[in-house]
C-alpha cells in the first residue's frame, strides 16, 4: 500500500527535526545539489551531464521572452494547459498525469508514496541513482542487480528479486549511464511477472533518442498493469534542463497516491510556457533527434575503427572502455577544457560521454585519441 501523506503540522515537525539533524551533520550534502558538478571553464566543451547542447526550440525561447505578462500570476492555468497538451501527446487522460519539478521530483514522490522502512527498492547497478538516494530518506533498503555482460538490465534477475517486500522497482530505459535499452518484449514479460503490489517505475527520460525498433514505451502497458508508472522530462530532447519540468503518467490510483507528496505549485510559469511551445514544435524535436542520432552513429563508427569497446547506446550519451581506471582520463580531458562524465564505481574502466554537437564530438575524439591511444583501449 502507498504511504499516507503527512498533515501540514506533522510535516512542519518533521522538517524542523530534519533541519536540526542536517545542521548537526555538516558533512551531509543535499540530494538536490549534484555532488559531481564542477564549474565549467570559459569556452569548455560540456558533454558531461547528458544535456542538449543545441538548446531549446526557437518557439520555446520566444515563449520565455514573452512570459512577462504571466510572471506575476500563479501558474494554475498554465499547469492545466500543460496537462491537457500532454494528454493529447500521450493518449492518457488528464487525471492520469502529474507534473514535476523535473522528472527528479517524480522519482522522489514515487519513493515517498511507495517505500518505507519495511519495503525495499530493486534497481540495476549502475543506473540513475536518484531513486536509490531518495529511498534512503524513507529508510528503505536497496537491492542492486548487476547489469548483464552486454551492459543491459538483467530483467529475469530483477524480477526474481521482487517480492511482497518490494515497494518499488526502478527501470531506466534507456539506462543512464550505459544508454542500453530493455526491449518491449522483455519489459512486457517483466511487468507480468512482478507482484502487482510492487510499483514499476519506468524512467523514459531518453526515449526520444531511441531508433531501435525493439523498444516499446511502458505507456501502453499501464491500462493492463495499473502498477506501472512512466516518468519523462523536458530536460533532454526539449533542451530545458535548466528550467526543470517533468511529468508522470500512470493509473489514476497510482497517480493519486503520488499526488499528495508533490510540492505545491511545482512548475513555474516560464517553464510551462516554454514547455508548451516546445511540445508543439514537432519539427524542431524531429530535427534535433536526427542530429543526435547521426552524431552518435558517427562517433560509434569512429570508435569501432579504433577497436574501442563502447556500449550499444540508444540515448544521447554512451560509455567507452578506456582500458583502465577512468578518473585520470576524466582529469586529462578537463585539462583540454572538455568536461566528460564522472567515474562510476561498478564500471570504473568506462567513460560516459554525452553526445554534443558534431564539431564538439570531433574535438572530443581527437582528444580521446591523444589521451587514450587506440592500442591502449580494450575492445568489448
Amino acid at each position: 500500500m502507498p504511504n499516507q501523506a503527512f498533515s501540514r503540522r506533522d510535516f512542519s515537525r518533521t522538517a524542523i527535526t530534519s533541519l536540526a539533524a542536517a545542521f548537526a551533520m555538516p558533512h551531509l550534502q543535499p540530494l538536490t545539489q549534484d555532488r559531481h558538478a564542477v564549474p565549467a571553464p570559459e569556452g569548455a566543451i560540456r558533454i558531461n551531464f547528458n544535456e542538449n547542447n543545441y538548446g531549446p526550440s526557437p518557439k520555446a525561447l520566444e515563449a520565455l521572452a514573452n512570459c512577462g505578462h504571466i510572471a506575476a500570476r500563479y501558474p494554475f492555468t498554465s499547469s492545466i494547459q500543460m496537462i491537457a497538451a500532454l494528454s493529447k501527446a500521450t493518449g492518457a487522460k488528464p487525471e492520469n498525469i502529474i507534473l514535476g519539478c523535473g522528472s527528479s521530483e517524480i522519482l522522489r514522490v514515487a519513493d515517498a508514496a511507495f517505500l518505507s522502512p519495511d519495503k525495499n527498492v530493486v534497481a540495476a547497478e549502475p543506473t540513475f541513482e536518484a531513486v536509490l538516494e531518495f529511498a534512503g530518506i524513507e529508510h528503505a533498503s536497496a537491492i542492486k542487480v548487476p547489469l548483464t555482460p552486454d551492459h543491459r538490465h538483467d530483467m529475469p534477475r530483477m524480477a526474481a528479486a521482487c517480492t511482497s517486500k518490494t515497494g518499488l522497482v526502478y527501470i531506466c530505459n534507456p539506462n543512464n549511464p550505459t544508454g542500453t535499452i530493455v526491449s518491449g518484449s522483455e519489459l512486457r514479460d517483466f511487468v507480468s511477472s512482478v507482484p502487482p503490489t510492487t510499483l514499476i517505475l519506468v524512467d523514459e527520460a531518453y526515449f526520444d533518442f531511441v531508433d531501435d525498433s525493439s523498444f516499446a514505451s511502458a505507456l501502453d502497458m499501464i491500462p493492463a498493469h495499473p502498477n506501472v508508472v512512466v516518468a519523462r522530462t523536458f530536460s533532454k530532447i526539449h533542451g530545458l534542463a535548466g528550467m526543470r519540468l517533468g511529468y508522470a503518467v500512470g493509473s489514476k490510483e497510482t497517480v493519486d497516491a503520488m499526488r499528495p507528496f508533490l510540492d505545491q505549485e511545482n512548475s513555474n510559469a516560464a517553464v510551462l510556457a516554454a514547455g508548451l511551445a516546445s511540445l508543439s514544435d514537432v519539427e524542431n524535436v524531429s530535427a534535433c533527434r536526427a542530429k543526435f542520432i547521426a552524431t552518435r552513429n558517427w562517433l560509434c563508427g569512429e570508435l569501432k575503427k579504433d577497436g574501442r569497446g563502447y556500449t550499444a547506446s540508444q540515448a544521447n550519451f554512451l560509455m567507452i572502455d578506456v582500458g583502465g581506471d577512468v578518473q585520470p582520463v576524466v582529469d586529462k580531458f578537463a585539462q583540454h577544457k572538455i568536461l566528460v562524465g564522472r567515474r562510476f564505481p561498478s564500471m570504473s574502466n568506462w567513460l560516459r560521454v554525452s553526445i554534443g554537437k558534431q564539431p564538439e564530438m570531433e574535438t572530443f575524439l581527437a582528444a580521446l585519441r591523444e589521451i587514450v591511444p587506440a592500442g591502449g583501449a580494450k575492445s568489448a
